[in-house]
């Protein structure tokens, strides 16, 4: 049987094979023949077929899996934060922070209407820097850095990435991951390697087995990692420094997105000899997402890297947006309220972990916004019964890579119920855990 890919040089094949996904007549995740198969079928040099199938895998159209073979890229959709479809169930998946906890930025706008920022000019706003160049100072220590404003958290990493990676190249995510790392590294063309993440962050051997494939990227969560709520202890972030040690060229993104919410310490895993780094720190969380600005520092050599990504296109961050942020993170009344917003969702989560052990329900208390709970039953099945008690949530199979037991598991988003709908809730997840064990034939809980 034929290949029905055709040419006798490299822009043919490639040429052959788009015309192949144009016409739908090859599927996502369709296997392509193999290197010496197709170049004995069209008579044409090994080399030949290489150079077309590198093409391809440059334009993202298909990913190339080694022993595994090549195939059509998987072009369906992946699940994002913070969005779900219109419905009239009461989300509670959202990730979202607490609009009533957010500072109120209009106390910021006037202190940001200064004068006219024009091409040329340094693209960090001088107060913004001082304060950001202390607060990561206080945990990068000594080492070399410089500072960098790109437009959220997202956009870093995106971008760091980009500096850094060809297609193809490998990246190690934390498994069950953050939606829009999942994101960034398809839509990337990279090729994500998972590794677990247990109650202390990224395993040891996890990461020991992924720099063994050949990562030339890492992207952890030092704390409140998302979903899990997972922060690295003190013993797990050394153990993870002394393996990449002797991996320093390797990029270590640590994406600290909860940073002054978070209710934990912040452990790295960059080593004070690490040569390729970037701490990165959104503050979508406690100034709201609208404000759409991350701080990063980095090794010098990354930030210049990082300032080409950013200069073809925005070149800068809005000084009026950098103002805004400036004047709120050193306002004391507006850290005042990010401390008490801190407090209400540690407070909120620990109160519904509460409310769940008493149905029988697991769940960990971890730092962030949201619970990862474990239910009895792939959280799939349960998911349709808590829409007919009007619940919409987050099941683990979104934020799954590889970890088959993140799917008995719902990201909830619960600090903004009332008491009442807490209890409901927790009610309801029992109920529906147990109606879904007896669609499948399962005994139901016994208490």
């Amino acid at each position: 049987m034929t290949s029905r890919i055709t040419g006798t040089s490299a822009v043919e094949i490639a040429d052959s094979v788009r015309g192949l996904l144009e016409r739908a007549r090859l599927a996502p995740g369709e296997p392509l023949p193999p290197v010496r198969a197709l170049a004995d079928e069209l008579g044409v040099n090994r080399n030949t077929v290489v150079a077309a199938y590198r093409q391809l895998a440059a334009a993202g159209l298909i990913v190339t899996r080694g022993r595994a073979g090549t195939r059509v890229a998987d072009r369906s959709p992946v699940a994002q934060e913070g969005f779900s479809a219109p419905s009239s169930l009461h989300d509670v998946g959202t990730g979202n922070p607490d609009p009533r906890l957010i500072p109120d930025p209009s106390i910021a706008l006037a202190a940001a209407a200064g004068r006219p920022v024009l091409y040329g000019e340094p693209v960090i706003d001088e107060g913004l820097e001082s304060w950001a160049g202390d607060w990561m100072r206080a945990d990068v220590g000594d080492r070399p850095l410089r500072l960098t404003v790109t437009s959220g958290a997202v956009d870093a990493v995106e971008r760091l990435l980009a500096q850094a990676l060809a297609r193809d190249d490998a990246v190690a995510l934390e498994d069950p991951c953050f939606l829009a790392s999942i994101q960034t590294v398809r839509l990337g063309g990279y090729r994500a390697v998972p590794v677990p993440v247990d109650a202390e962050g990224m395993t040891v051997d996890g990461l020991r087995a992924a720099l063994a494939q050949g990562v030339r990227a890492v992207v952890c969560t030092p704390r409140a990692q998302n979903p899990t709520g997972a922060s690295v202890s003190a013993e797990r972030a050394a153990q993870l420094r002394a393996v990449l040690a002797e991996y320093p060229y390797v990029l270590v993104i640590e994406d600290d997105h909860f940073s002054l919410l978070s209710q934990r310490p912040y452990h790295s895993l960059v080593g004070p000899d690490h040569r390729r780094w970037a701490l990165v720190r959104s503050v979508s969380k406690f100034l709201g997402p609208d404000m759409c600005l991350a701080l990063v520092a980095s090794d010098p050599h990354t930030a210049e890297r990082l300032a080409l990504r950013l200069s073809p296109g925005t070149t800068w961050v809005s000084h009026l947006l950098q103002r805004i942020v400036g004047h709120l993170v050193t306002d004391d009344g507006a850290r005042s309220r990010i401390r008490a917003a801190a407090r209400h969702y540690t407070d909120r989560n620990a109160s519904f972990v509460r409310r769940l052990a008493r149905h029988r329900i697991t769940a960990t208390l971890g730092d962030g916004l949201n619970l990862w709970v474990r239910l009895p039953v792939d959280a799939a099945a349960v998911s349709p019964h808590l829409r007919r008690r009007g619940w919409l949530v987050r099941t683990g199979d979104e934020f799954v890579l590889a970890d088959g037991a993140a799917a008995s598991h719902v990201r909830l988003t619960v600090h903004g119920l009332s008491d009442d709908d807490a209890d409901r809730l927790a009610a309801d997840l029992s109920d529906a855990s147990d109606e879904a064990l007896g669609a499948a034939g399962a005994p139901t809980r016994v208490g």
